[in-house]
């Protein structure tokens, strides 16, 4: 449930932020009368995300074992490209993200309506599709779906709530601590399900290895206890891994971790202003 719920926290917040730009710049703008089109694109988003989202249950519910564990290991391996992707982009791109999103819609408000209800749509369309595709990927070793639903829900629930305190100004968060530390989270999560698309492969019968183990540790750790079950859904983190699911782990972890907490991207510091300041937006 906590993975899901991260997935829908962070990729919930981060559409949040998007519509609530959007609406805070018609508001201010004095377009009030645009607003219903850029509800209308969010919706259409939605609803885009949630049929991929059921196209990907419907392909794997109507596979065979084998091409079904081809098919997960094809989503796993596909969800951890886009999760760190985005994990890198937003870290750069948090800062800017207001200011871009203001221009494209001062843009699509002169072209007409119908730009205005595109730009929505394709603002809040890549987030949702990169949700479904994370959760589609997150759930598969679980044994049953409502409690990841559950999960994905709340964090859904949760970023919502967050998105509208920032946009009331009731709430003031630093959002760059806030996707460093969920990014962290979701690079550990994506390295689970890049060790788990892996397993997949080797039970597709695509690479080998299925029955060599690196290490067996059921002794330790319990199947059967709570922590086990919160490691095994959370980060992926079973008993009795293979060689190549574990090293595919370490090889993807240990890089990602280190290339994202590097300073590279640190700007001078400024002096201090002497005006008091400003709230924490999204740019």
């Amino acid at each position: 449930m906590f993975a899901s719920y991260l997935i829908g926290l962070r990729e919930g917040l981060e559409a949040t932020l998007v519509v609530s730009i959007l609406v805070a710049f018609l508001v201010k703008s004095d377009r009030r009368d645009r607003l219903p089109l850029v509800w209308a694109g969010v919706a259409a988003a939605v609803l885009l995300s949630v049929g991929f989202g059921a196209l990907l249950t419907f392909t794997a519910a109507h596979l065979d074992s084998q091409q079904h564990e081809f098919f997960d290991a094809v989503t796993s391996l596909a969800a951890t490209v886009f999760v760190t992707f985005m994990v890198f982009w937003m870290r750069t791109a948090a800062r800017r993200m207001s200011g871009e999103l203001r221009e494209k819609l001062s843009e699509a408000l002169q072209l007409g309506a119908g730009a205005v209800v595109v730009m929505a749509f394709l603002t809040v369309a890549r987030e949702g599709l990169e949700t479904a595709l994370l959760w589609f990927a997150a759930v598969q070793g679980a044994t049953t779906t409502a409690t990841p639903l559950i999960g994905i829900s709340l964090g859904l629930l949760t970023a919502v709530a967050l998105g509208w305190g920032i946009y009331r100004s009731a709430l003031r968060i630093n959002l760059t601590k806030f996707f460093t530390w969920t990014g962290l989270l979701l690079i550990l999560v994506a390295a689970g399900i890049f060790k788990y698309g892996v397993h997949d492969l080797q039970e597709s019968g695509v690479v080998g290895g299925l029955a060599t183990h690196a290490f067996d540790i059921s002794g330790v750790l319990d199947p059967s206890a709570w922590y086990s079950a919160l490691l095994s859904g959370m980060f992926n983190i079973t008993a009795q891994p293979t060689v190549l699911e574990t090293v595919a782990w370490v090889v993807y972890a240990v890089p990602v971790l280190v290339l994202f907490l590097l300073p590279a991207g640190r700007r001078p510091a400024k002096p201090a202003a002497k005006s008091p300041t400003p709230p924490v937006t999204a740019s």
